[in-house]
């Protein structure tokens, strides 16, 4: 198990910003870490990179525990912090291969120009960091980080920043190095959370409010299928409650209605074999999609 976070709680004089709260990331995963603004995120990954330490329960890196072995956790975790630390008056190759020094790596040089390359840094390798945008300097924060091969990587809004076609390519990367490491990533984009995540753990007020595969958690706030369905003719709602697999009827129109199924249940060939049995024709049909943010703002409110 890459990291595993158990019973943790972090209390800050009368205020409990972390409740008692556990879940593991494994290799091979991108793992979602949302929460409102205040809920706890960025306290917990702090607690897991050895910046502060927990009040009560036990976190491990890579089998380390991080209030014995902080050292040790350290050799394993990459981290990119929300409010990206940087020597603004470094030039990026140099600021690069200062870090290299740091973490004492054989091969600095060529360690440092795969980074560079990796993260899209070729063109700006030899500017100062105060000349860069706001994207570029996030993706000097992600080079930093990935410089020693960490086992475990740990990103707070490691996209802030970025504009669209950035976006795409630090997608991308982050996806291809999930596929090999641990990757703990938080952001308040849910469209982020939809491209890069396998599973997402969400906590509001310091508890812990969901610990889900993107789909099973979308299913399990929905609740139920809906459909929206428009015809050129009036129907009502007696004739609709045939159709097979119908759980509740909402007219919003004679010619317009919602119709709700289980979850697991797909009616639209029901309501089609419906309009054509009852010779209506069909001008819209229509399946509710229940996004990520949807589920966020349900277990957040």
């Amino acid at each position: 198990m890459s990291v595993l976070v158990n019973n943790l709680t972090k209390i800050y004089g009368e205020q409990r910003a972390v409740n008692n709260i556990s879940f593991e990331a494994k290799k091979g995963e991108v793992l979602g870490f949302l929460g409102p603004n205040g809920a706890g995120k960025t306290t917990t990954m702090k607690i897991i990179t050895c910046f502060i330490p927990q009040s009560e329960g036990q976190v491990t890196v890579c089998g380390h525990d991080v209030a014995a072995d902080p050292i040790e956790v350290r050799r394993h975790i990459g981290y990119l912090p929300e409010h990206n630390p940087l020597y603004k008056e470094m030039y990026v190759k140099e600021y690069l291969t200062f870090i290299a020094g740091m973490h004492k790596l054989k091969n600095k040089r060529n360690r440092v120009d795969e980074m560079v390359e990796m993260t899209g840094l070729t063109r700006e390798q030899n500017k100062p960091i105060s000349a860069l945008s706001k994207g570029y300097r996030q993706r000097v924060g992600l080079a930093q980080a990935m410089l020693h091969d960490p086992e475990v990587l740990i990103l707070d809004e490691p996209t802030s920043g970025l504009d669209p076609n950035q976006l795409v390519e630090i997608r991308s990367l982050i996806k291809r190095i999930g596929e090999e490491k641990t990757v703990i990533f938080s952001t308040h984009i849910m469209q982020e959370v939809q491209a890069l995540c396998d599973r997402v753990v969400i906590i509001n007020k310091g508890n812990l409010v969901a610990d889900d595969t993107i789909d099973e958690l979308k299913n399990r706030v929905a609740g139920e299928a809906v459909i929206t369905v428009e015809f050129l003719e009036k129907t009502n709602k007696s004739q609709l409650s045939r159709i097979k697999g119908i759980t509740k009827i909402v007219r919003e129109s004679d010619f317009r209605w919602k119709l709700s199924a289980n979850i697991t249940k797909d009616i639209r060939p029901e309501v089609f074999t419906f309009a054509v049995q009852n010779q209506l024709t069909m001008v819209e049909m229509s399946k509710e999609v229940f996004s990520i943010e949807n589920a966020f703002q349900q277990l957040t409110k």
